[in-house]
């Protein structure tokens, strides 16, 4: 492939990144109103139970260490768990149960009326994901959804959903992650305004 080539498949790949954020900003009440949804949560002593397969389930270790650690601000930790996290609970259920029900166990043991559910699936019809959604409903936590690909089966289930308009994973994922970021921005900017002189 020639040089020419290369700069042009880069220059499709960045357009189409471009053609994503353009999206995003059209989202910015959902972007808004989801993020109020989390901090009213942990305002009342709830938590954020993030979940998602391969590279969504990356970005849900990536949100959660954002809130437990710190995005900008250094102040007091956040209550957020991101259920792909510990080998030994998603390998038991998986083993003894079914994969389709690693984070659903979780949620059925951990979770609590007042918190909040944050589910990533590019594709929206992945079955644990599913899963998850309908124990969250169950238990009366309430689901925000970020996906693309049309959406699947997610979109119709999840309380609040974004569906990422593209059909390629990579372009789905950096969605998220932008998204995920300014939610980080949102909640501590709310739950930790300056102090007043």
């Amino acid at each position: 492939m020639s040089g020419s080539n290369f700069e042009e498949g880069i220059r499709a790949q960045l357009d189409d990144s471009i053609a994503v954020f353009r999206y995003l900003t059209e989202k910015a009440t959902f972007i808004e109103n989801s993020a109020q949804l989390m901090i009213r949560s942990l305002k009342a002593g709830g938590k954020l139970m993030i979940c998602g397969n391969g590279g969504s389930a990356s970005d849900a270790q990536h949100f959660a260490a954002e809130l437990v650690g710190r995005f900008i601000k250094n102040r007091p930790p956040l209550a957020a768990i991101a259920l792909s996290t510990d080998t030994s609970i998603i390998t038991a259920v998986a083993n003894d149960f079914t994969y389709d029900q690693i984070f659903s166990r979780q949620i059925e043991a951990l979770g609590n009326p007042g918190d909040v559910l944050v589910g990533l699936s590019t594709s929206g019809n992945s079955a644990n994901v599913i899963n998850a959604v309908y124990a969250a409903r169950d238990k009366g936590i309430q689901s925000i959804l970020l996906s693309g690909k049309g959406g699947g089966k997610l979109a119709e289930l999840t309380d609040h959903a974004l569906v990422v308009p593209s059909d390629f994973s990579a372009r789905i994922q950096e969605g998220h992650i932008a998204i995920i970021h300014i939610w980080c921005k949102l909640i501590e900017d709310k739950m930790f305004p300056p102090a007043q002189d």
